[in-house]
């Protein structure tokens, strides 16, 4: 079971219910809990685990050979990224654009643009009892997630195969990076609160599991704010709500420390076990 935990909109607790939901379901069996907002993770900071293991990942993107080169300017014209033009007597790589296709190689008649390798981020492996946390991180200056994303998700695969569960903590929004982190998810849970803001968003991110033709479920948090109109939507459009995570000074407090919330907050773990309830009626875990 591959649980990616998503949202329209950054702040709302995705990763409070995903190292929360990842360390009580370890009490009982393995889990893997796999931090891919690549470009801000922060799961670690509530995994008190030890480093097992850590490796760099890379994309390849082509390097011009100039001496080869015939200027034919097919590699401009196959890119539909416009990672490589060409400008008079010279063609002009931007690997921050480039998508390694690997088009422009492939396709250059005189092999003047071979693939080489480029760094952009690090994954790392950490592990406590039950508990397997991988956390990537995607290098400064690097522009695009769903290369390191992907690379994760395929460590994962490889790594824990025989882990039945498998918690991904996305990245917010609705584009690029958080297609890749649900499109081989089981289930995906949508983080909202019950604001116009946070029911704006979760409009957006509904449609988008939809689109992916996954199933989902809402985890309202910060429940006793706002309005009704998450509530009344998710009805209408007979959309589970999983858990309602109440609005808690004491639930603030524990994640501005660090601290897991379920362990000290008796409602938070009872929303927890309602998730885990829902999932083993539904036969998703």
């Amino acid at each position: 079971m591959k649980i990616a935990i998503a949202s329209g909109k950054g702040g709302t607790g995705k990763t409070t219910l995903s190292t929360n939901l990842a360390n009580f379901i370890a009490q009982t069996q393995p889990v893997v809990l796999a931090d891919l907002d690549v470009e801000e993770p922060n799961s670690g900071l509530f995994i008190n685990a030890a480093l097992l293991s850590s490796e760099d990942k890379f994309k390849m993107i082509p390097e011009w050979h100039k001496d080869t080169c015939s200027l034919c300017g097919n590699c401009q014209d196959v890119c539909n990224f416009h990672a490589v033009i060409r400008l008079g007597p010279n063609i002009m790589v931007f690997p921050e654009l480039c998508h390694s296709c690997y088009a422009c190689s492939e396709l250059c008649p005189t092999g003047s643009l071979p693939m080489i390798k480029q760094k952009i981020g690090e994954i790392k492996y950490f592990k406590k009892d039950n508990l397997n946390f991988v956390e990537s991180r995607l290098d400064i200056g690097q522009e695009q997630a769903t290369q390191l994303i992907k690379q994760t998700i395929s460590y994962v695969e490889q790594h824990f195969r025989d882990t039945n569960v498998k918690i991904y903590d996305s990245p917010p929004g609705t584009s690029c990076p958080v297609i890749e982190a649900t499109r081989d998810a089981d289930f995906v849970i949508l983080v909202t609160e019950p604001t116009p803001f946070g029911f704006h968003d979760l409009k957006l991110a509904i449609d988008t599991v939809r689109q992916l033709k996954k199933k989902f479920g809402v985890v309202i948090n910060r429940h006793g704010i706002g309005n009704n109109d998450v509530y009344n939507y998710c009805n209408e459009e007979n959309i589970p709500i999983l858990s309602k995570i109440p609005n808690s000074r004491k639930i603030a407090e524990l994640y501005s420390y660090g601290e897991l919330i379920y362990e000290k907050v008796p409602e938070f773990r009872n929303e927890l076990e309602k998730i885990l309830n829902f999932l083993s009626i539904n036969k998703n875990i």
